[in-house]
């Protein structure tokens, strides 16, 4: 199916290279995009133009800024960074249609974007609700086995909502919506999280669906619980009995060989970064640690991404660490552990000391002698809060232990 659409934008895109008619171009201004989900739902977000090769995608705090747009007479192609995932669509009007395609996953929404429109979510009444605070959330729920913890934060001012919820693999990014009488509308979207959030919400108890693009739905329940906290995100993953240290030999760019007996990593506090150019947690995180690296790289301290691909060649997998890297001025090197598949399954068969690989991304601390000394799962980035700066504020302090031993 996804080819099929491709095949046809493509189709479309060489024809309009070969009319002589003036390229059409995204006006500056306002556009409320709506991305079409499960169940005949919306999932919106708002974009600014502001010339016609940039714009930036807005959720709550965050600004996303886009600078790889490509025109070819009434059709366009817009591409967030780092992600695989763009927007292919025609002119209609000033309007957009087409759909938001991701070719390896071969995944593909419906998307349309009207000018000159800066409302989220319509709201029909009133709040009569507020869900200011801390929810503690069930998703998943109907199939037991497949029940998870999260952490719902939210703000409430008059109909707008903001938040997150925080799980113990990482956050949900920066939620952004309304309150509309008694149901609660949340969404993002930044290239390859396309979440929405719908629920009832009935005084301290709060019901509803999360929507992941158009090919995933589930149902949360959530309760106000100001003293709800997820379990230890270093408690989560470990080394297997017998096993003190990590050990790997991946691939870098160059196709050398690389380990923790490197030269490089020699007497050195290292952190690997398990992690997927594709995964939002792992973009935040690459952002904090490269951040974190640059200030600290003269201190005995180093970092080695281990990047697991789902694209289906190693030629493309290497082109997403390369933009990834390129994106974000990544001072530290990620190797190509796995391509083909993001499967976590066969991402522990890679590291095969580790109990499992539970989440992208996971940090190992390994301290000068070779020991790993602590395995923190997941990232709950700034999206949460005073929960990242807690996380900021841990690791740094760890590191630093590290360093004077």
């Amino acid at each position: 199916m996804i080819r099929n659409i491709v095949a046809c934008i493509v189709v479309v895109l060489i024809f309009s290279c070969q009319e002589e008619t003036k390229v059409q171009k995204l006006k500056n201004g306002s556009y409320r995009a709506v991305l079409e989900v499960q169940d005949s739902q919306e999932l919106p977000f708002l974009f600014e133009v502001t010339s016609p090769t940039e714009l930036q995608i807005f959720n709550a705090y965050e600004v996303i800024e886009v600078d790889e747009i490509e025109y070819r007479n009434d059709s366009i192609i817009i591409k967030t960074p780092v992600f695989e995932g763009y927007i292919a669509a025609i002119f209609d009007g000033d309007n957009l249609k087409g759909r938001f395609i991701n070719e390896s996953l071969e995944r593909s929404v419906p998307f349309y974007a009207i000018y000159e429109n800066e409302t989220r979510f319509k709201v029909a009444t009133d709040a009569t609700e507020n869900v200011s605070g801390v929810w503690e959330t069930v998703f998943n729920i109907g199939t037991p086995e497949d029940e998870y913890l999260a952490k719902g934060l939210f703000k409430q001012t008059g109909n707008k909502v903001t938040g997150t919820f925080s799980t113990t693999t990482g956050d949900y990014r920066y939620l952004e919506g309304v309150m509309d009488g008694d149901t609660m509308k949340l969404s993002t979207f930044n290239g390859a999280s396309a979440y929405l959030f719908t629920a009832k919400v009935s005084d301290s108890i709060l019901k509803g669906t999360f929507y992941s693009g158009n090919h995933f739905k589930t149902a949360f329940e959530a309760k106000r619980n100001a003293e709800f906290e997820l379990q230890s995100a270093n408690n989560l993953t470990y080394l297997k009995e017998g096993y003190d240290s990590l050990e790997f030999s991946f691939p870098n760019a160059e196709g050398a060989m690389v380990s923790l007996n490197d030269e490089r990593f020699k007497d050195k506090v290292v952190i690997v970064q398990i992690m997927g150019t594709w995964c939002p947690n792992c973009l935040d995180e690459s952002k904090y640690f490269t951040e974190f690296y640059k200030a600290n790289k003269g201190k005995g301290v180093e970092i080695v991404g281990l990047a697991f691909e789902y694209v289906k060649t190693e030629e493309k997998a290497f082109k997403s660490i390369a933009r990834l890297q390129d994106n974000l001025d990544i001072p530290y090197p990620i190797l190509l552990a796995q391509y083909g598949t993001s499967d976590k399954v066969k991402a522990q068969e890679k590291l095969p000391m580790l109990n499992h690989v539970l989440s992208y991304p996971t940090s190992i601390f390994i301290d000068k002698t070779g020991k790993v000394r602590k395995i923190h799962t997941g990232f709950n980035g700034p999206a949460t809060g005073d929960k990242y700066v807690e996380f900021k504020n841990d690791f740094e302090s760890f590191v630093a232990q590290l360093l004077a031993e």
